[in-house]
């Protein structure tokens, strides 16, 4: 599921600053985008540093990642935000879901502090999605970026299942294929799962209006 991309036609340019540092994401996204004649630049390569996620959504954070990009590159921007969001707590850790245990950033802290939040909670009521938000912007004032949001629904375990991903994935349960998202193939974390399907969503938006 994910929201109508929503914004106007894409800079001619044919090259794009990926507001990330991760070697693997900047790879990935790069090999997705290169069918339309985008080249994939990382941030660092023009000095821009993380920027502070003071937004309230994960949209405004992945926003606010893109403005900085294009603004210290000079070139059309992409960046994503993703987390958690758990219905017994109130939708959290939502936003902070990388840092829900505190500084450093810890997957098995985070991950024990979400099972010692949802002690006593048994069955539905444990139920949760992951969320990624993947924005797009032509420019750093863009008054019209491309959105996207996808979700991905699941059950939050009692316990950890699984070798593979990172973090909440060992406790994130699939009913409908009775395992944790830390059991999946990468081929069918990309296939299935919230970033890479916000992603695709993000590519055909993108092909739409470079046809226009």
């Amino acid at each position: 599921m994910h929201n109508a991309a929503q914004g106007a036609v894409v800079s001619p340019t044919d090259e794009l600053v990926l507001a990330s540092a991760n070697p693997g994401k900047i790879r990935e996204f790069g090999q997705l985008f290169a069918p339309l004649g985008l080249r994939i630049k990382a941030q660092s390569e023009f000095g821009v540093v993380e920027v502070e996620e003071t937004g309230l959504t994960f949209v405004e954070n992945a926003l606010l990642k893109a403005r900085e990009a294009s603004r210290i590159s000079g070139l059309p921007s992409l960046a994503d935000d993703s987390g958690l969001e758990v219905d017994a707590l109130s939708g959290k850790p939502g936003i902070y879901s990388a840092r829900f245990a505190g500084e450093p950033k810890s997957d098995a802290r985070n991950n024990a502090k979400l099972l010692e939040s949802l002690e006593g909670v048994e069955g539905d009521r444990r139920s949760a999605r992951y969320w990624c938000a993947l924005v797009y912007l032509r420019h750093a004032d863009d008054p019209v970026p491309l959105i996207v949001q996808c979700r991905w629904d699941g059950v939050i375990l009692e316990k950890p299942q699984g070798e593979g991903g990172f973090g909440y994935d060992p406790l994130f349960w699939l009913p409908s294929l009775g395992k944790s998202v830390a059991e999946l193939s990468a081929e069918e974390k990309n296939r299935l799962g919230h970033r890479g399907r916000a992603l695709q969503a993000m590519l055909a938006a993108l092909r739409e209006t470079r046809q226009h």
